[in-house]
């Protein structure tokens, strides 16, 4: 993990470092560096974030814990209209003072940096497909155009081309095929009865 100063993500542990018991919280506002999510629907770059933080000094670490909250933006994944929905997630995790395979993130330089603990909660929070409303109906197929926008529309008939030698055919025709075949057969059938007698 890199730890840097400049990190609006950073913050100063030097007086819980080491003192087990020791807690401070932060509330900050902080504009977003860098995007976080890579879909359709993502907290921007320079969109601003809330973040509520609790730090608590341990015998292993520091452990940070808190509340984070943004407007995520993006597309609607069946219309593609653009839409934006609050992003609410909470996180903890522990800082620990030395490097070891237990932990993930330590304390440098008399800081931790919760940035990558905050992206890895918003994104996990983000919708897969996001969608404008839970019953959005996407777009027609034929035409391209946004269904809530036009309504209810006859829909459109999509021809198998594999049946596309049947388009001729009708009911009706089929039936008096049918009648026709049924009257030949029962005449064939009496003549052959006549022969035989």
């Amino acid at each position: 993990m890199s730890s840097h100063v400049n990190s609006p993500y950073a913050l100063r542990v030097r007086d819980l470092a080491h003192r087990p018991g020791e807690m401070r919280e932060h509330s900050l506002d902080i504009t977003v560096p860098d995007a976080m999510g890579a879909g359709v629907i993502a907290v921007r770059e320079g969109a601003t974030m809330h973040l509520d933080l609790r730090l608590e000094g341990l015998h292993e670490g520091v452990l940070v814990s808190g509340h984070a909250s943004a407007e995520a933006t993006g597309e609607c994944s069946r219309c593609l209209i653009e839409i934006s929905e609050p992003v609410e997630v909470d996180f903890a995790e522990l800082f620990a003072y030395d490097a070891s395979e237990e932990f993930d993130f330590f304390v440098q330089d008399d800081l931790v940096d919760s940035e990558q603990v905050v992206r890895d909660a918003v994104v996990l929070a983000l919708p897969f497909q996001p969608v404008c409303r839970p019953d959005c109906p996407g777009l027609d197929p034929v035409t391209g155009e946004r269904l809530a926008d036009i309504g209810e529309q006859p829909a459109h008939e999509v021809l198998d081309p594999r049946w596309a030698a049947l388009s001729g055919f009708t009911p009706s025709e089929t039936a008096e095929a049918s009648t026709t075949t049924h009257q030949t057969t029962e005449g064939q059938e009496r003549s052959d009865a006549d022969q035989a007698d």
